[in-house]
């Protein structure tokens, strides 16, 4: 995957922006502050817009009267979570009322109920899969059960694997930290609902009717990735999780095509870069900035944007295997930036 150019604004590229919300959205409490506007615009534009998130802990209803009080009016119908997306998993699998011990919170007990499951807390014999979701009061008890159940042959899911999360103290454990408790313990590693894995963004994908969606999101290993995954476009942004150096040390499943500040690079055109080989010198231009690579070293010189100078660098470093990505000249590079 190499980064793209888009002479016209993704928002009318793409049929359906899939937007993540921790880090893209809001974090914590607060939005974003260039989320309001960006989502706002990008409707105006006629695009679908659903927010779609590996929190499994919030009910779709309480994250979009969140979203509504930052400044982005949303629906119930416009929030898919990953609770959804498990729930999903378990009810293509085993019949209607079935007992289902959820391990997490109010947002993953009413997805499983909404999908005619029964979900209980107790690890009983008739216990015929365990569903785990990030919950803020993660019990001990609840723990417990679920590794219990799962130790008794229970069918595992989890909602998310992610093992963190931003918050506006910092980054703190996400449902990936606990989900290793009980995988731990059973030594059973359970199938995953949210990003990367597909079931999520197919929710998402089923829910707007894309076909042919923009994926936003600040995490390489779940945005990004699940992107990849379904073959569609993945615009970072660097209002979360990732960093630039991040981006530069991304395996080739989790580049993205595009690159942004925030959210509201959905609504705008995309400067391509241009790469060329001379012998053993490469010279990878965006922008007014030119990254020379020559001896498995960077040289970067310019001036301009400086996510234009970080497209240029992503491009010169992804594609020459023997550059370190962490190494000295990438990291000066990095520097001289502003990072």
């Amino acid at each position: 995957m190499a980064l793209q150019a888009a002479d016209r604004p993704l928002n009318e590229l793409h049929d359906a922006m899939l937007l993540d919300l921790d880090g893209v959205v809001y974090i914590g409490p607060k939005a974003v502050p260039a989320a309001p506007e960006a989502v706002g615009k990008a409707r105006a534009a006629g695009a679908r817009v659903a927010f779609v998130t590996n929190n499994a802990g919030r009910t779709p209803a309480r994250i979009a009267e969140h979203l509504t009080h930052l400044g982005v009016p949303a629906a119930p119908e416009d929030v898919v979570t990953s609770a959804e997306a498990a729930a999903r998993l378990v009810s293509a699998r085993y019949p209607q009322g079935s007992d289902v011990l959820v391990v997490g919170d109010t947002g993953l007990r009413q997805a499983v109920h909404r999908m005619g499951l029964r979900p209980v807390t107790v690890a009983t014999e008739s216990v015929v899969a365990v569903v785990q979701g990030y919950s803020r009061n993660m019990s001990r008890d609840l723990l417990d059960q679920g590794t219990l159940a799962v130790s008794g042959g229970a069918f595992y899911v989890a909602s998310n694997s992610d093992a963190t999360a931003p918050t506006e103290w910092g980054i703190t454990p996400a449902n990936g930290s606990f989900v290793r408790v009980i995988a731990h313990a059973t030594g059973v590693e359970p199938v995953i609902a949210g990003k990367p894995m597909r079931p999520l963004h197919e929710e998402g994908m089923m829910r707007t009717g894309a076909t042919n969606p923009l994926i936003v999101g600040d995490r390489l290993d779940t945005d990004i990735e699940g992107a990849t995954t379904h073959g569609a476009a993945g615009l970072l942004v660097l209002s979360g999780v990732a960093t630039p150096q991040d981006a530069l040390a991304a395996p080739a499943h989790q580049r993205p095509r595009y690159l942004s500040w925030d959210v509201s690079g959905m609504n705008e055109t995309h400067p391509g870069t241009l790469r060329h080989v001379d012998g053993d010198t490469a010279r990878t231009e965006c922008g007014g900035w030119t990254v020379k690579a020559e001896a498995a070293a960077v040289r970067l010189s310019g001036e301009g944007d400086r996510l234009d100078g970080l497209r240029a660098l992503c491009t010169a470093v992804w594609a020459d295997d023997s550059i370190d990505p962490t190494g000295p000249t990438v990291s000066e590079a990095l520097s001289a930036l502003g990072w």
